[in-house]
């Protein structure tokens, strides 16, 4: 007897109960993971409107060379700079490169990693306009770790560095469209970040945003480098 087709809704339906079960993650996570589950079931990321990709205008990619200058008085630019975070995504291993940890400590010149090479940037602007432009690191379960003890390395820099993780949703099995961690799959292989446009609710949710925005709250607005 062939069997019973199972609907979308029950699949969906099936999977909350399960997700809901999961202790590992927070409440923001489940939502986030059903919502992209949801979506994916209902073939809307599969319909792409072509007619709506255009190149971007000026106006919302502007240009190097139209940009206006600095002001010369230092003071001023530092007020600017005092309203800017460079946020880094650093989820990534550096596997596929030879490295064991996070891409991000991956030595590219002189002896100096990715990240000692974004800190001395930091650094400069910090020391030269006597602002405080601070570091903000996405990392994934991936990466925390050994990320929060590479960063002791610079605790002495004139740089504040803030850290978050980016969300952590289970992998699915299959067969039965159940999440591979119900099925006692504890390790990191029964998870994966989502990727990067995770960043923006992965922030917010973190609380960092709150305190960054405090820090700026005279302007009513935050710059973020990536």
């Amino acid at each position: 007897m062939a069997a019973t087709a199972v609907s979308v809704d029950e699949k969906l339906d099936k999977l909350r109960a399960e997700v809901a079960k999961l202790s590992q993650i927070s409440e923001n996570e489940k939502a986030g993971f059903i919502s992209l589950v949801s979506r994916y079931l209902s073939g809307e990321a599969e319909q792409i409107e072509w007619s709506k990709i255009q190149t971007p205008t000026d106006e919302v990619v502007v240009p190097y060379d139209t940009l206006t200058s600095p002001p010369e008085d230092l003071e001023e630019t530092k007020k600017l700079l005092d309203k800017l975070v460079v946020l880094k995504l650093n989820g990534g291993l550096g596997t596929t490169m030879g490295c064991t940890g996070p891409k991000s400590v991956i030595e590219v010149r002189n002896g100096f990693t990715f990240l000692d090479l974004i800190v001395i940037q930091i650094e400069s602007l910090n020391k030269k306009y006597g602002c405080n432009v601070p570091l903000l690191l996405m990392n994934s379960f991936n990466t925390h770790d050994d990320t929060q003890k590479i960063v002791e390395k610079y605790s002495n820099s004139n740089i504040e560095i803030h850290t978050f993780n980016q969300s952590q949703y289970p992998r699915i099995v299959t067969e039965d469209f159940l999440p591979l961690p119900s099925k006692g799959k504890s390790g990191k292989d029964g998870w994966y970040p989502p990727g990067h446009g995770d960043v923006f609710p992965s922030l917010n949710n973190s609380g960092k945003l709150d305190i960054l925005l405090a820090q700026v709250s005279r302007s009513h607005t935050s710059l973020f480098s990536w």
